[in-house]
């Protein structure tokens, strides 16, 4: 068969920068080729953007596609993907479901998304309601897994002979790989700290600092960009910074940076293989990025221990006008 167009694959998943991707990666000789691609794009090569970009391109559940939407072809799958949820609505729950979908947007940024094919209102108004009392970056999280069930899902129309044995080619190691890169990428946009209790075996040799940051402004549904950040570690190996006391001339800048597009900080130390275990800040100028804002300043302290030099630590900051919230991600 021909290969799916940029058109078709923007249908399958709503990001710009994943067609491309898609398309260029092409041609797929069959359906699990394609969908462990589609995974390893959406996890490991769209960025914050895309992401929102694809769940814009969905209609709240229970609602009709905007005039307005890029593909026609997303707009008719979004329709059957949500066919056993509008045959199972009364009046009352589909008015509920306009209620939370509501509040969900008004909580989180962007559209609530769930792979809803299947599923009824009752299951889907559980779900939401489920949901809605999540932090910001773990909702962040769950939405893109849920695009990546729709995306795997839509990709499957593209290949209607998928379930062939023929079609079925890829081994358990690419699995793995591909797997493993899923959840490196998860794990910079949220997740927590994994702890290593031993020096890595083989020629362990990092690809990034040990130490990087990122920032996601909630009220605005985007990266923030242009945000000062320093990176700096406790000096005096005799003692510890306590809270309540004055700041202390033992912090030793490591480094510093401004956020990119991405909400992404450049570089703020080098790479290394091993971290030094010890206390490290890092400080966020949010006053200077908001003036409006509450937060003049955000400080993150945090150790590293001996056990643990050869973990990746993420610390995204996610910002919203009265509150934020970090996870220290491996």
């Amino acid at each position: 068969m021909d290969s799916p167009s940029e058109k078709e694959w923007l249908a399958c998943c709503g990001s710009a920068k994943f067609a491309q991707e898609m398309a260029s990666a092409a041609p797929f000789f069959n359906h699990q080729q394609a969908v462990d691609a589609a995974r390893d794009i959406w996890f490991n090569k769209v960025d914050v953007n895309g992401w929102l970009e694809a769940f814009a391109a969905h209609p709240a559940i229970g609602e009709s596609p905007s005039k307005t939407v890029k593909s026609p072809t997303s707009a008719q799958w979004s329709k059957g993907e949500q066919s056993t949820a509008l045959a199972t609505a009364t009046d009352a729950t589909l008015q509920e479901l306009y209620e939370w979908n509501a509040r969900y947007r008004q909580k989180f940024g962007f559209v609530f998304l769930i792979c809803a094919s299947g599923r009824s209102t009752p299951e889907i108004l559980a779900e939401i309601k489920k949901r809605y009392h999540h932090r910001p970056i773990i909702e962040f999280e769950l939405a893109a897994k849920e695009q990546m069930k729709i995306t795997e899902l839509r990709i499957t129309k593209l290949f209607p002979a998928y379930a062939t044995a023929a079609s079925i080619t890829k081994t358990p190691h690419n699995a793995d790989v591909l797997t493993k890169a899923g959840e490196d990428r998860m794990s910079v946009i949220g997740g927590h700290l994994a702890t290593a209790a031993a020096e890595p075996s083989g020629g362990f040799t990092r690809t990034r600092p040990p130490i990087t940051t990122h920032i996601l402004d909630v009220a605005r549904g985007a990266p923030a960009s242009g945000v000062d950040v320093r990176l700096e570690m406790w000096a005096d190996k005799q003692s510890r910074p306590l809270f309540g006391e004055v700041d202390s001339d033992c912090w030793k800048l490591v480094g510093r940076s401004s956020t990119d597009r991405d909400g992404r900080s450049g570089q703020l130390m080098s790479v290394v293989d091993a971290l030094n275990p010890g206390i490290y800040r890092i400080s966020f100028d949010t006053g200077k990025y908001n003036p409006e804002g509450f937060f003049p300043y955000v400080e993150v302290v945090f150790e590293v221990k001996e056990s643990q030099k050869w973990d990746h630590f993420h610390v995204p900051l996610l910002l919203s006008p009265f509150s934020f919230s970090t996870y220290r991600g491996s």
